[in-house]
């Protein structure tokens, strides 16, 4: 057993307070927020009940993903119209330029924080595609 294997392995969770893997070693039953998203459920306001670990290359800090039961999992809740039209509304204020007004047809940069064509106003070829 390596090391880094060993440094992970905690299943009774005396090291880190938590039973603690190595990446890709959890049980069967666990599942991480993004592949309980896949399966179309959510924790539901459960506790952690696992964790899994992986030291990183870089930096040789710890990476940590945290592990959830399955079967005490809710499904995911639908999106009503309310939340559609929300979207839309947030979606649209991202797109629209404070400098001339208008929906630029893309999320305005953050770094500009206006349309190109706004910001760029000495620019000899129109920068919008009619």
């Amino acid at each position: 057993m390596s090391a880094a294997f060993g440094k992970c392995f905690d299943p009774a969770g005396t090291c880190y307070g938590v039973p603690t893997y190595p990446w890709r070693y959890a049980p069967d039953g666990l599942a991480t927020r993004r592949q309980l998203r896949a399966l179309g459920l959510r924790p539901g306001g459960q506790p952690i009940a696992a964790q899994v670990m992986r030291a990183s290359r870089r930096s040789g800090a710890a990476r940590v993903a945290y592990l959830y039961r399955v079967d005490l999992a809710k499904p995911v809740r639908p999106m009503t119209s309310r939340k559609w039209g929300a979207l839309a509304l947030a979606m649209l204020a991202r797109r629209t330029c404070p400098g001339c007004g208008l929906d630029a047809g893309y999320v305005i940069p953050t770094s500009l924080g206006m349309c190109v064509t706004c910001a760029f106003p000495d620019h000899p070829e129109p920068l919008r595609s009619p």
